[in-house]
C-alpha cells in the first residue's frame, strides 16, 4: 500500500476542485446499480444448496461491499470451513451470473448523469469489489457500459478496496493527479478507499451502505448523481 498524505477533514470541495476535475471513479453496487434483490436471492439460493434456511434480505444487504468471497463466508454464518466456503462461492457465482440482471436496474438519474458527465469530457471509471466480468456484463446489459473508460473489479488487481491500489492504477492510466479525481460511493469502504488514496470522496444517500456513512463521512453527499452535473456546471 502506498502511503499518501490523507485529506485532513471532510468538507465541500472548493470551486477550483470542480474546475480541475478530470476523473470520476464510481463504485458499482449501491452507487450506479440497484442490485440488492438479485444478490439476496443468490445468497439464499446458495444457503439452500447447503441445507441452510433463508436469511432476511436486510441482513444480506449489510454483507455486501467487500467482495463475493467475504459475502459468501458471511452468508454461511461466518463459516471457518474454507473448503465449504469455496464450494459455496463457486455455486453462488454460477447462480448469480445466470440471474444477475433479473431485477437489477440503474438507479434513477444514473444514465442521464453519466451521459452529461461523459459529454463534459470527464474520464468516467468504475472501481468495484464485484468480479470484473460480472460488472462488465451488468453495465452492458443496462446499456451504460459505453460511458466508462476503465473498469477494475475485485479480481482485477492484487488487493480490493479499501486498499488504494485501484485508485492509484486509474490515476496512472488516465494521467490525472490526486487533486483532479473524485471517488463516488455508497459505503464506508468507498470513503476509506478515497482517504487511503488521498482523493476527494462523494457519498450517495440512497445505496446499500449509505447507513454507514456517518462512520466515515465523505467530503460531500448527493441524493442523485445529477447533482454532480450541477456542481460541475456551476
Amino acid at each position: 500500500m502506498t502511503t499518501v498524505q490523507p485529506r485532513p477533514h471532510p468538507g465541500p470541495p472548493p470551486p477550483e476542485f470542480w474546475r480541475g476535475l478530470r476523473v470520476i471513479i464510481f463504485d458499482l453496487d449501491g452507487t450506479l446499480i440497484d442490485s440488492k434483490l438479485d444478490l439476496a436471492l443468490a445468497v439464499n439460493a446458495t444457503r439452500a444448496q447447503f441445507g441452510l434456511g433463508p436469511l432476511p434480505e436486510e441482513r444480506i444487504f449489510s454483507y455486501v461491499g467487500e467482495g463475493a468471497p467475504l459475502l459468501v463466508r458471511r452468508a454461511l454464518d461466518h463459516s471457518e470451513d474454507d473448503a465449504q466456503v469455496q464450494l459455496a462461492l463457486e455455486f453462488f457465482l454460477r447462480y448469480y451470473r445466470e440471474h444477475m440482471l433479473d431485477n437489477t436496474v440503474a438507479y434513477p438519474g444514473v444514465p442521464e448523469a453519466l451521459a452529461e458527465l461523459a459529454a463534459a469530457g470527464l474520464a468516467l471509471t468504475v472501481l468495484t469489489n464485484k468480479p470484473e466480468r460480472f460488472s462488465r456484463e451488468i453495465l452492458r446489459g443496462l446499456g451504460i457500459a459505453e460511458y466508462f473508460k476503465l473498469l477494475y473489479g475485485g479480481n482485477s488487481l492484487e488487493r480490493k478496496k479499501p486498499d488504494p491500489i485501484g485508485v492509484e492504477t486509474i490515476l496512472r492510466e488516465t494521467g490525472a493527479a490526486r487533486e483532479q479525481a473524485l471517488l463516488v460511493g455508497d459505503s464506508k469502504v468507498d470513503i476509506q478507499t478515497a482517504r487511503n488514496a488521498g482523493i476527494c470522496a462523494c457519498g450517495v444517500t440512497y445505496g446499500l451502505g449509505s447507513g454507514q456513512l456517518h462512520e466515515e463521512p465523505p467530503d460531500l453527499l448527493v441524493d442523485n448523481l445529477t447533482e454532480l452535473v450541477a456542481l460541475i456546471r456551476a
